[in-house]
């Protein structure tokens, strides 16, 4: 039986991927090109990219793929893209980019604070939150390039995120899907629209609005398919680029999560839990939930910053030896590390990890500890307490979730390369307390983009159904009751008291700014 195609573009961090999927979530051809480098750095801590790179790397993929999959590509029915968060693009009005991509990652700071009128300032002031308004201001790319480059922003005709300068880039049309409008941008998740120039927050993030692209609602069409890029691609002209949304947006999807019974669990870089809610549920005070990829939900979502980074951290630092034998035996050092999971039981002998290696909007002074040690532990006792701390850093935020929505979680969807490790999953069952649910392809974001396509198709007529159809269960971890309620023991009576205890001395440490490194 021939079943509808769609093109999906998946643009990460470090790379991009060009995949065909059908119409029952299954992956039938991808193709991938590694970003090398990941982002070019022309002064300590800024992070930029051509954005015509990915661009290029794009139909490079595809290309690639239509002679893997010759027979398949005349099926292709529609193509969407999936991309990076907050990285954005400033065009002039024949769309051409004026300077480097800003990536989501890049941490360039400035002293400037914005021009509030005396009540929105008293209003933040009385609010608690007139420290974090200016903190979001110095660290917005748009405020950055009005007050430091101030001739290239007169000649930006549109100040678009990646997503929406990629569809440019295939259609010719100045669009983008409201469920990739997630950054430092003047976007109101409430009415899934650019916020009226009368918003509170407005100046904070104050880009003209003759500035903004159009947007599309998650499954409309963004534009057919340009003639040049078609003639590139070897597809028919105006063949439909229908939106979807972020990468993390599709990941949620991707990975089954269309309701907030389910928190989705991405092991990544950056982890993060997450859920999909028709209520408007902010994280943290006064920080906005996502838009979801489903239209009338958002996406309250809480991130570790180095989440899964900890991981490669310890493999730098820790397992040159799985390493080298990894080379030998043909697969990965994490492979290795994770067969030996099982050599250490729950809560690691006492010891245990907080992996605020990178400060967040609630722990703004946070950094990362491990307690405990003794003269039983090994460096695998580290790996697992590492594996162990995020997991306790994602348990606190799944309780805030629950807290602040009022709601109970049935299950964790996982997600991102740490849900690879059998060993890790089961783990986090244990830990949650919940069962744990993987899908049968690790593509979880281009799932999700091709879920949204085949709903613009016709296919499927919502993604409740997209998600019975696509989002396959591979297998179910169910937690082990006698270990769960260690792990809750061990949250309540020492994790929850790591922070609290240790602020001032964090506080004192950063005031004396003893770091001579920049991570």
């Amino acid at each position: 039986m021939d079943l509808p195609q769609v093109l999906v573009f998946d643009i990460g961090t470090q790379s991009t991927r060009a995949m065909l999927i059908n119409s029952c979530g299954e992956v039938c051809g991808k193709v991938q090109e590694n970003h090398h480098p990941v982002y070019d750095s022309l002064y300590p801590e800024w992070a930029e990219k051509d954005p015509l790179f990915y661009y290029r790397n794009m139909i490079t993929c595809a290309q690639k793929l239509a002679k893997e999959k010759a027979d398949l590509w005349p099926k292709i029915q529609a193509i969407t893209v999936t991309a990076i968060r907050d990285t954005v693009v400033c065009v002039d009005k024949n769309g051409q980019p004026l300077r480097p991509a800003i990536l989501w990652m890049d941490k360039r700071k400035f002293t400037d604070l914005p021009k509030l009128n005396p009540a929105s300032r008293l209003i933040f002031k009385t609010l608690g939150i007139e420290q974090t308004v200016n903190t979001h201001f110095q660290r917005s790319a748009c405020n950055w390039i009005m007050i430091n480059q101030p001739e290239i922003w007169a000649k930006t005709d549109k100040f678009l995120l990646l997503s929406g300068f990629l569809n440019y880039q295939l259609t010719g049309k100045m669009n983008d899907a409201v469920a990739s409008t997630v950054g430092h941008v003047p976007f109101d998740v409430k009415t899934r629209s650019w916020q009226s120039k009368w918003a509170l927050t407005r100046p904070v993030f104050d880009v003209p609005a003759e500035k903004l692209c159009d947007l599309v609602e998650t499954c409309g069409k963004l534009g057919g398919l340009r003639s040049e890029v078609a003639e590139l691609l070897n597809l028919p002209s105006g063949t439909p680029v229908l939106a979807s949304g972020s990468d993390k947006a599709c990941e949620t999807i991707g990975l089954g999560c269309v309701d907030s019974t389910s928190a989705a669990i991405s092991f990544g870089t950056t982890a993060s839990i997450t859920t999909i809610s028709d209520k408007y549920i902010e994280p943290a005070r006064f920080i906005p939930p996502f838009p979801a990829l489903r239209p009338g939900y958002y996406s309250p979502e809480i991130e570790i910053f180095r989440g899964y980074w900890l991981v490669s951290w310890f493999k730098r630092e820790f397992a040159e030896k799985e390493m080298l034998q990894a080379v030998k035996l043909g697969c990965t050092a994490e492979e290795l590390l994770n067969r030996r999971l099982q050599e250490i039981p729950p809560g690691c002998d006492g010891l245990i990890l907080q992996p605020y290696f990178a400060p967040n909007v609630n722990m703004p002074v946070a950094k990362g500890a491990i307690i405990g040690f003794s003269s039983v532990h090994t460096r695998i006792h580290i790996y697992r307490a590492i594996i162990e701390g995020i997991n306790f850093a994602l348990i606190d935020g799944m309780h805030t979730l629950e807290k602040r929505g009022n709601l109970k979680f049935e299950r964790l969807m996982l997600g991102g390369g740490g849900s690879q490790s059998a060993e890790i999953c089961q783990i986090t069952a244990n830990m949650f307390g919940l069962p744990a649910v993987r899908t049968q392809t690790f593509e979880v974001s281009g799932i999700g983009a091709a879920m949204a396509a085949m709903i613009g198709l016709g296919v499927y007529k919502d993604f409740p159904a997209a998600g019975r159809a696509m989002a396959k269960i591979k297998d179910i971890f169910e937690p082990d009751p006698e270990q769960t309620a260690i792990y809750a023991r061990l949250m309540h009576e020492i994790y929850d008291e790591i922070y609290p205890r240790l602020a001032p001395l964090y506080q004192r440490l950063t005031e004396m700014n003893l770091t001579t490194k920049k991570d």
